[in-house]
């Protein structure tokens, strides 16, 4: 049964914006359809400017804006961010038992979903809030300020449905995962080709254009890979070292997703077969980044909030610890406190002048990666004694041990901790220093982007297998 909290959101279920599942079975075909059509809509809105406010700029933010589908200045300014945060945070809290919920019974998960929708409107007027109030647009005045506010809440409201449809059914995979997969392409192929009229250095955005026009010009081939103005000074411009980087960081991860411990086990109803049980270097995938990401977007958020509210001089001691921040043309720029470790140099020169900030930075992502790693051991049932007890329940046993919990739990206790650790060692290590280098789609979009890919292949493999040979459907769970 509903915990009391979650009873709480019962009366609201008749008021939610909801999307009904399919009736039918949907057909491949019109999944794809479906699957299509929320991707274009969700890069239409990614588009259409917000009212009387122009788009780009936030550039300290670029990296979280890819990882949560943000684009500046327009509809999809806030993109998934408040749905993420939002389902985080309930997710954590059921699973470490301060929220009753049984996922197995249908009104619970339905009281669950409707609490997820609650919180998710809520983050969205939240942050929504958070913008205007604290002068990322600028001064506004009170009319152009609901306006804009009723936008995004819209578009928030809009993107959870889209997320909502694609996971009852009519679509294939998450709408979460689709719309952060599109936002990283979108900034590697605009990143890599852009033909916009001439930058800083006299060229085009995209580094493979801004290198030919090196070449045609007979500029020293370093131009190209490092992008600087007539000055001398390091332009935060795509460039060949970043496309390099991105191609090694995204075959670092496909290999990474590969390593994996396999521990032997064997049916108890069936002597003589076996099998292995794969335990992934990856153990816990990108949740830790996610997660990351989202604390340290949110203190981004609300550190803005308060420097602009209670200490635009700068003078407050306790308000300068979580952040400082200076006018600019693209809205308040960090430049002391905490908040500043957690925003990524833009690029190898500010690392080369700042070697303390990006140390820093380095230490506090792979500090929280491992933290939330080994959190999410317990919290998503991912533990030893749980995957012991959910082997056993599947009729598994070490070979050599009696069919019991104990032996298993042991084994995987020499395995599950260090494989977590190294994981968040090694995912918050590849999100961090692959940003020095101007990795297009930041280090953690790409992170996101190949396991986001190799469960849509599977997914893709398993809906066409379960289309040509419908005996397939039920063992594939169609």
């Amino acid at each position: 049964m509903a915990g009391r909290f979650l009873s709480l959101f019962g009366p609201l279920s008749r008021f939610m914006p909801e999307v009904s599942p399919p009736a039918r079975r949907v057909g491949f075909n019109e999944k794809i359809f479906w699957t299509a059509m929320a991707l274009i809509l969700y890069l239409i809105m990614s588009e259409v400017p917000l009212y009387k406010v122009g788009r780009g700029g936030g550039w300290e933010l670029t990296y979280l804006r890819v990882i949560f589908a943000s684009n500046r200045g327009t509809l999809m300014e806030l993109g998934i961010g408040p749905i993420v945060t939002a389902g985080l945070i309930l997710q954590l809290l059921a699973g470490s038992g301060m929220v009753g919920c049984d996922f197995t019974n249908p009104d619970d998960r339905g009281l669950f979903t409707t609490a997820s929708k609650f919180f998710s409107i809520v983050m969205t007027g939240v942050q929504a809030s958070a913008y205007l109030i604290g002068g990322v647009y600028g001064s506004l005045d009170a009319g152009t300020s609901i306006i804009i506010f009723l936008q995004l809440l819209t578009a928030g409201i809009v993107i959870m449905l889209l997320d909502e449809m694609i996971q009852k059914g009519w679509g294939i995979g998450s709408g979460i995962s689709l719309f952060i997969l599109a936002g990283v392409a979108q900034r590697i192929l605009w990143d890599s080709l852009a033909p916009t009229p001439p930058m800083e250095d006299g060229k085009s955005t995209g580094a493979i254009i801004a290198f030919f026009q090196t070449l045609m010009k007979r500029e020293p081939l370093i131009n190209a890979f490092i992008r600087v103005d007539s000055e001398g000074n390091t332009l935060n411009l795509p460039a060949m070292l970043g496309l390099f980087t991105t191609l090694a960081v995204f075959l670092i991860v496909i290999y990474v997703e590969g390593v994996r411990v396999e521990l032997p086990v064997s049916y108890a109803r069936y002597r003589g077969f076996r099998g292995r049980y794969p335990i992934k270097l990856l153990y816990v995938s990108n949740l830790p980044v996610i997660f990351a990401s989202a604390l340290f977007a949110n203190i981004y958020f609300f550190s803005q909030l308060l420097w602009s509210k209670f200490n635009q001089n700068n003078t407050n001691f306790w308000l300068n610890l979580l952040g400082q921040y200076r006018a600019g043309e693209g809205g308040p720029q960090p430049i002391g406190g905490f908040v500043l470790y957690v925003i990524a140099p833009g690029n190898i020169s500010e690392v080369v002048s700042h070697p303390e900030r990006a140390l820093a930075f380095v230490g506090i992502m792979v500090a929280f990666c491992i933290i939330f790693s080994l959190t999410w051991l317990e919290v998503g049932g991912l533990g030893p004694r749980t995957v012991a007890k959910q082997l056993v329940d599947a009729g598994m046993q070490i070979p050599g041990f009696r069919r019991s919990s104990r032996p298993i739990e042991l084994l995987l206790k020499r395995y599950i901790p260090v494989v977590t650790i190294l994981g968040g060692l090694i995912v918050g290590l590849i999100a961090s220093v692959s940003d020095f280098f101007g990795v297009f789609g930041s280090g953690m979009g790409v992170l996101l982007s190949v396991g986001i890919l190799y469960q849509y292949y599977q997914l893709l493999v398993q809906e066409r297998v379960a289309e040509m040979y419908p005996a397939f459907r039920r063992i594939l769970g169609g």
